[in-house]
């Protein structure tokens, strides 16, 4: 299929060929028959993406803060190569449209295929042939109201929120400052809604578009501005002003305080400078307010993207009942957004789209992308030529950051050369992983990894709730697993992938890369096979979780499925045996959820006496260490330093670079794959137990025996 993407390293936008999406249970597949272009949000994600590194980085301090830590916790060479990783990517644009149902997720509600739905969601209602949307960004779309005028329904959600953040209702005075798309929008329903509007812009075209929509709107001239303001509002001055102007000068917002009624209310929907004068906002007790998109649920996790609705008896207008509404407007003829169309663009000439909106002299406001009546077909998308059919071919499920940089990487390294197919839910980042370290294709879905015959081996490098199943499901049709930690989130889904494991003779390998490290095995080399137990104290300083962590979602598991399973199968490779014994204590209080307890205590026993106790923290120092091991017995003392350090009975060897034993990891693979040894896929189904049996504990199940 077709998709617009804008590079992230600078260029022109590109309509590029990727793979269908695939959705999930809380997700709907749409077809695409139109969208729309909002001209300030997309021209401001293009123009950062053409500025240089330090106007990114001002841009987006958030990201250099990450890209901060990741130096401290990995080294600058593995932080610079994220960087370049990042940089290397193409961003999706688009966020507006609307299209028919060809699939619905099992958790969805409401929608079927054959309808036609209004889209949202930057990264979900891309400018693309087939969409994959969460099911409550998704609204169905009333008789007679066509594709093309339901393409603009999140756009004019945007409005519709700003507009209720700013209490209007029949007879206010509305004063909207910028008459771009959105702010037109604004005026139009403000109309319907029965108050009065003013409009203000500096184009004399926008002005007379507001006129031609019912309001008063004048060219901003300042002070005879504000008398016109005056004069329309009786004397008092707006009630509520919607600030959609897209400006970094502070001017603006400087202009407001004069045009508006004592206790008004501004409601800023635009990315305006505010660089504000506190007194004339206070003489006149304003309250200004900034609009979140187009309602409440955006940027909530729980809603996008897990499908939790809030009750309308709590939460009367959700970003989707937004959408809603304003359809419901364009079925009852109450909005009108045809005539708001100025550019028209089929999606194979979408690059020209944007650089009308780069050209100051087009009279620019609604630019609409269209879709053929036929898709282009579901096929794999060719890189390059296919190559020796007797190397063993890899597959992979999930182009994510970790496989971009490490597990692609390491597969290389350690002589996996023929990379066969890739695929990713998005389909966008499997084509750009692909094209970067030679894949000869990208796919749709999982399926079409594990079907195609010329892939030998299988890598899961998916979201943790989706291992299990894959890996039972590559195993089943004959094919050699490597997935990533963890490999299964219940004791069901861990007995389906044994299961599927006996039937089969193929190698299991799961991703528990700290035992293969070099730290560990001079650990290992030290100690000594036999002579007596271990007492093993393994630290973690784990750190908070950011707000809307993916460790954070219950479906993951956790961080104790999801990250101490490392630490569990580290301590059972130290002691050469998995543990017999596990038990687990908690901390953050009663009726805390399990999945995202970040302090916690692991207990494990060993048949041989041997012990180890995993201390998790989530709120230490950010300057310490994070993982420190510390190994007592057989006459000896071992410690390991976050993988960069060894002592040995006191004496110090420093690693460098960085070792968690990724690559290593790689070479024990493929010297399983050709001797056939299962030990590996034996260990790491002990440890996943082992660690099963600690959730249990958590919750307050008894000790268990591995």
């Amino acid at each position: 299929m077709k998709q617009v993407v804008q590079p992230i390293s600078g260029g022109a936008v590109r309509v590029v060929d990727v793979p269908r999406p695939t959705i999930g249970s809380t997700e709907v597949l749409v077809r695409t028959h139109a969208s729309v272009l909002s001209a300030g949000t997309e021209r401001a994600v293009t123009r950062l993406a053409r500025s240089n590194l330090l106007d990114k980085a001002r841009a987006r301090p958030d990201l250099v803060r990450q890209v901060l830590r990741k130096a401290r916790a990995d080294g600058i060479v593995a932080a610079a190569q994220a960087v370049r990783d990042r940089l290397g990517g193409d961003v999706p644009l688009g966020y507006s449209a609307a299209g028919e149902v060809v699939e619905v997720g099992s958790a969805v509600a409401g929608i079927t295929p054959g309808m036609l739905v209004a889209t949202a969601g930057g990264g979900h209602a891309n400018h693309a042939e087939y969409q994959a949307v969460p099911g409550l960004l998704c609204a169905p779309v009333p008789e007679p109201v066509p594709a093309t005028d339901a393409a603009f329904t999140t756009v004019a959600a945007i409005a519709l929120h700003g507009l209720r953040l700013g209490g209007v209702d029949a007879g206010s005075r509305v004063l909207v400052v910028g008459l771009g798309l959105i702010g037109q929008l604004a005026v139009r329903l403000a109309i319907a809604s029965g108050a009065e509007v003013f409009g203000v812009d500096l184009d004399p075209g926008a002005v007379h578009r507001a006129r031609l929509a019912g309001a008063a709107a004048d060219v901003e001239r300042a002070e005879a501005t504000d008398r016109l303001v005056r004069e329309w509002s009786r004397g008092r001055g707006a009630d509520v002003v919607v600030v959609a102007a897209a400006s970094g000068s502070p001017s603006v917002m400087a202009a407001v305080p004069a045009r508006c009624r004592d206790r008004a209310v501004v409601v800023v929907v635009g990315d305006v400078g505010l660089e504000l004068d506190r007194r004339p906002f206070y003489e006149a007790e304003l309250t200004v307010r900034f609009a979140r998109s187009y309602g409440p649920g955006r940027y909530d996790r729980s809603y996008e993207d897990w499908g939790v609705d809030y009750p309308p008896g709590q939460v009367r207008w959700t970003e989707g009942r937004n959408l809603e509404a304003v359809l419901d407007l364009l079925a009852s003829d109450r909005l009108a957004v045809a005539d708001l169309v100025t550019h028209r663009f089929p999606i194979e000439r979408a690059h020209e789209a944007y650089e009308v909106l780069e050209d100051d002299r087009s009279e620019v406001v609604g630019v609409l992308l269209t879709y053929p009546a036929a898709p282009s077909p579901d096929q794999p998308i060719r890189l390059r030529a296919a190559t020796d059919g007797d190397t063993l071919g890899v597959g992979l499920i999930g182009a994510g950051g970790f496989a971009r940089t490490v597990l692609v990487p390491a597969l290389l390294a350690a002589g996996f050369e023929r990379l066969v197919s890739v695929s990713s839910a998005s389909g966008l980042s499997a084509v750009q992983l692909g094209a970067r370290r030679g894949f000869e294709k990208a796919v749709s879905g999982a399926g079409a990894v594990i079907d195609d015959p010329a892939v030998d081996l299988v890598v899961v490098a998916t979201p943790h709730d989706q291992h299990a199943q894959l890996t039972a499901a590559a195993l089943r049709a004959g094919k050699h697993v490597f997935t990533e930690k963890p490999l299964a989130l219940t004791e069901d889904e861990l007995a389906d992938v044994e299961a599927a494991l006996a039937e089969s003779d193929r190698v299991l390998f799961v991703g528990f890369n700290r035992r293969w490290s070099r730290p560990v095995a001079m650990v290992r080399e030290h100690l000594g096979a036999g002579g007596g137990p271990l007492v093993i104290t393994y630290r973690v300083n784990a750190g908070p979780l950011p707000a809307g962590h993916w460790l954070a979602d219950r479906r993951q598991g956790g961080r104790l499925l999801g990250e101490v399973c490392h630490f569990v199968d580290t301590c059972a490779a130290i002691v050469g045996a998995p543990p017999s014994r596990v038990t687990a204590i908690g901390g953050g209080g009663d009726g805390q959820e399990l999945a995202t307890i970040g302090d916690l205590v692991v207990a494990l026993g060993w048949p041989d006496g041997s012990t180890g106790a995993i201390t998790y923290a989530s709120d230490g120092h950010p300057a310490t260490e994070k993982e420190r091991v510390e190994v007592l017995g057989r006459g000896h003392t071992a410690t390991i330093v976050d993988f960069r350090t060894v002592v040995l009975d006191g004496r110090e060897t420093a690693i460098r670079p960085r070792d968690k034993g990724h690559q290593a990891e790689m070479l024990a693979l493929r010297e399983a794959l050709r001797t056939g040894d299962r030990s590996a896929s034996d260990a790491a189904i002990a440890t996943t137990r082992a660690t099963l049996h600690a959730l249990a504990a958590l919750g307050g199940g008894a000790s268990r025996a591995g």
